[in-house]
């Protein structure tokens, strides 16, 4: 290998670095992956850099870092780029061979990967000190990715081993590959991410019924408040948007680069409140991808693709069934919108027609649908692959989705198919409790208003009209 500056320090292929236990070495390496930076058991912050290169290319070299705080560390824009650390200590602990970066004697550089051609590095420590011998080993590098055939850069960045949102499910340690909308902090110890990847994520599960939602309305979002609607307008409205959760204030979630496409590697998934949602955990860790890395194409592609279709605010995964016919709209030839269109509608007042789920009705109790004066006063609560919102089904409108005023047994059969509670006959009412539910896609035409003109922003409500429901 050639020198560095003089006989004493020089690049050490990572075969050969694994061995060197107890020295200072000085490595340069393909970034394969990074954790989140956080704070160490001390008064340092840390993250860990999975590096490879062409003598170990699997499973790489971990570089502990740590350094006085997070915006020191090592951030790395691009799963594939390059990065020089000089004076790192080789450790073994437990049979497993790392180096640690030691702020006070060890530096690093981070250079662009294989479709780079300076010799500038776009992140550097302040005692970092470059040599004309960096730029041979850059070139070395870069040559050598660029000479992986695609095949093999696919598996060499494990972009094969992932999950769509549209195949997610409940479970450890599982990878997902999505782009990063939005980042916030939503608690005082808790930040929350949305992202998203243009696909529809599977129908949460759901229980006939429990004893809140008597009383209370499912959340409409996990976080606490709705976001500001600049926000909102800057989603997309197609494919499903995934609440990212780190409930650790010690760690950098909010260092992650907004509209960027990630690998999310070792995360949990989960239902809460039948939403889905994804916990980052200590040992998660992810990769920056490139735009112009093929899977990331192709999701644009698909993406873009589905909006040409003509009913492409349907329901689109293979696990959602087109909208049932259990409902007709006045809107026969209208076409279909996402709640997200809904939400992002650029006038207060609006008429749409949406294929949605119904997910709870209030109040349950059919007896209590109307008022003492013998008014329809119901809500619905309403989801897509997009979004929820409650809407109003009220007086003249109730009537003519229920045809009348039909007998109660009638308005109970009515209410169970819309909520998709199946109930054979002679089960306890702590077993109709208990009893899984499947709602149908079924499609109502919606409108959107104020109650109070002075503030068109903050009080839009829903109300469901010209729906009739079809026994």
């Amino acid at each position: 290998m050639a020198r560095r500056r003089d006989d004493d320090y020089r690049f050490l292929p990572l075969v050969s670095a694994i061995s060197a236990i107890n020295q200072k070495v000085n490595l340069v390496g393909v970034v394969l992956e990074t954790s989140i930076p956080r704070q160490s058991k001390g008064t340092d912050c840390f993250c860990t850099v999975k590096i490879i290169d062409e003598s170990c290319s699997s499973p790489g070299l971990l570089v502990n870092c740590f350094e006085e705080n997070m915006e020191k560390l090592p951030s790395v824009q691009t799963a594939g780029d390059i990065i020089i650390f000089s004076r790192v200590m080789i450790k073994s602990y437990c049979g497993d061979v790392n180096a640690v970066f030691n702020k006070k004697f060890s530096s690093f550089a981070i250079f662009e990967g294989k479709h780079g051609t300076q010799f500038q590095p776009y992140q550097a420590s302040a005692n970092f000190h470059s040599t004309d011998q960096d730029n041979k080993f850059l070139d070395c590098l870069r040559k050598w990715l660029l000479n992986h055939n695609q095949e093999k850069s696919i598996s060499l960045f494990g972009l094969n081993e992932y999950l769509p949102l549209e195949d997610i499910r409940v479970g450890d340690h599982l990878t997902l590959i999505c782009k990063v909308l939005h980042i916030c902090k939503v608690q005082e110890n808790k930040w929350m991410a949305f992202v998203w990847d243009g696909t529809d994520a599977p129908r949460a599960n759901m229980r006939a019924k429990k004893e809140n939602e008597i009383e209370e309305l499912p959340p409409l979002q996990l976080e606490p408040f709705p976001l500001p609607r600049d926000v909102l307008r800057k989603f997309p409205t197609i494919g499903t948007i995934l609440r990212v959760v780190i409930e650790n204030d010690n760690q950098g979630f909010q260092l992650l680069n907004c509209d960027r496409w990630v690998k999310l590697i070792s995360v949990t998934c989960e239902q809460h409140v039948g939403l889905w949602r994804c916990m980052l955990m200590p040992y998660s860790k992810l990769q920056y991808l490139s735009d112009t890395e093929k899977l990331i194409s192709e999701s644009q592609r698909n993406y873009e693709k589905r909006l040409t279709l003509k009913r492409r605010r349907e329901p689109f995964s293979g696990h959602l069934p087109l909208s049932s016919i259990m409902t007709e709209t006045c809107y026969i030839n209208a076409p279909l919108v996402t709640l997200m269109d809904v939400l992002n509608h650029p006038m207060v007042t609006g008429k749409f027609k949406c294929a949605v789920r119904v997910i709870s009705i209030r109040p349950f109790q059919t007896e209590d649908f109307c008022s003492p004066q013998g008014i329809y006063r119901i809500t619905l609560t309403l989801e897509d692959a997009t979004a929820r919102i409650h809407a109003f089904l009220f007086a003249e409108d109730s009537e003519y989705f229920f045809d009348g005023y039909p007998s109660d047994r009638t308005l109970k059969r009515t209410r169970n198919a819309l909520l998709g509670v199946m109930i054979p006959s002679g089960r306890s009412n702590e077993e109709q409790q208990c009893a899984q539910r499947n709602p149908p896609w079924v499609e109502f035409c919606l409108k959107s208003y104020y109650t109070d003109k002075n503030d068109k922003w903050g009080t839009r409500k829903y109300r469901i009209f010209g729906t009739k429901f079809v026994d």
